[in-house]
């Protein structure tokens, strides 16, 4: 199918419409739709929060009384066609009598999948699809990750040395980066459903995992603790009252311990299975059921190292600073057994590089179909 050069500007702002609910629509998928009339721009929309107007609904409003008749509507992806928190989208497209719907990508959830491009085509409308579906696809990789494997979509971050560690060979990792990555790292806090680090890492830097200023959502805390040995004195259990904390232990974890941690405040998940990727694969799976779209994986290395042997690892952000600490025994950003062979590498791709005052961010997504 061929589009015009205006239908690509026109997609292309459209999908940076859509960006701007990224922390705020999800489950939701992020979706921006533009409304174009005789090569002239009469509405933008964008689903901004979940639960709120869908993108098709917030476009035609912004329309403020405008003649919509015979308009095109670039839209990112395929209008719902099923009542959930609000009326369908096809609905609202058929009564605004618009000539043309311009699609980037099908929507694959059940309850729409080609059944909104349907509606539309035999409302009479011309409806074309595929424009910039690759980019729309990778807007909304978690939403489509979610959907098909029911788990979140995980990203891994961390902050190294520029030789490539985590922490001294004492633990020391206070701090490693700058100002500028530490406001980074908020930033991305504050659009994740959950931030996850692992027993030892909650030991060592008694760390506090919240959002400081407060972002567009609140984080679930999670430790990765087997045997539900977190500290009742923890900034973490303090905490749990104002912040929830899950603590994701073995199925046979000290009954004792698991309680004192739920008479603190915490949540305790029982991970069913018999090893560690078959326990964190069981927690997965648990977020998923809750629909937790975005987690944050913030270490220490030996869990990050599993979630790379479980094939979980989709986005990395890694922070690094100019200095140099030595020391075989210092901890590296991913420990475990590791590849053997370079091939099992994971490769990163899209990857972009930014400065961040004397740091250097690095950021790209797992070399895998989404």
């Amino acid at each position: 199918m061929q589009f015009s050069a205006d239908d690509e500007r026109y997609m292309r702002e459209a999908l940076q419409l859509a960006s701007l609910g990224q922390g705020a629509a999800e489950p939701n998928p992020m979706v921006g739709c533009v409304l174009v009339q005789q090569g002239q721009v009469i509405g933008r929309g964008y689903h901004a929060k979940y639960g709120g107007p869908h993108a098709e609904r917030a476009a035609l409003a912004d329309c403020k009384g405008k003649d919509v008749r015979g308009a095109t509507a670039y839209v990112t992806l395929e209008p719902c066609c099923h009542h959930g928190k609000t009326p369908p989208c096809t609905d609202a497209l058929i009564a605004a009598q618009v000539a043309r719907v311009v699609i980037a990508q099908q929507d694959p959830f059940g309850l729409v999948d080609g059944g909104g491009i349907d509606l539309l085509k035999k409302a009479g409308i011309a409806v074309e699809v595929g424009l910039l579906e690759a980019e729309a696809k990778r807007l909304n990789a978690p939403y489509h990750k979610l959907l098909a494997l029911q788990r979140p979509w995980v990203i891994a971050k961390w902050a190294m040395t520029l030789d490539g560690k985590l922490a001294t060979y004492a633990g020391h990792s206070r701090w490693i980066s700058n100002e500028l990555a530490r406001e980074r790292v908020h930033r991305l806090r504050g659009r994740m459903d959950a931030i996850v680090v692992g027993s030892h890492t909650a030991l060592l830097d008694d760390p506090l995992l919240t959002v400081r200023p407060p972002g567009a959502r609140t984080p679930l805390r999670i430790v990765v603790d087997g045997e539900a040995s977190l500290s009742l004195t923890s900034k973490l259990v303090q905490t749990a009252h104002e912040t929830p904390v899950l603590v994701a232990v073995k199925m046979d974890a000290d009954a004792q311990r698991c309680e004192a941690l739920r008479d603190a405040g915490c949540e305790v998940f029982p991970c069913a299975g018999s090893d560690h990727a078959a326990r964190l694969d069981s927690l997965l799976l648990e977020l998923g059921k809750r629909r937790l779209t975005n987690i944050l994986v913030e270490g220490g290395a030996g869990l990050l190292g599993e979630f790379l042997k479980l094939g979980q690892i989709d986005e990395v952000f890694a922070f690094v600073a100019p200095k140099l600490i030595g020391g075989s025994g210092a901890p590296s950003p991913i420990g475990g057994a590791g590849w053997a062979d370079m091939s099992e590498a994971l490769q990163l791709t899209d990857v972009t590089i930014e400065t961040l005052g004397d740091n250097v961010l690095m950021h790209g997504f797992a070399g895998k179909a989404t």
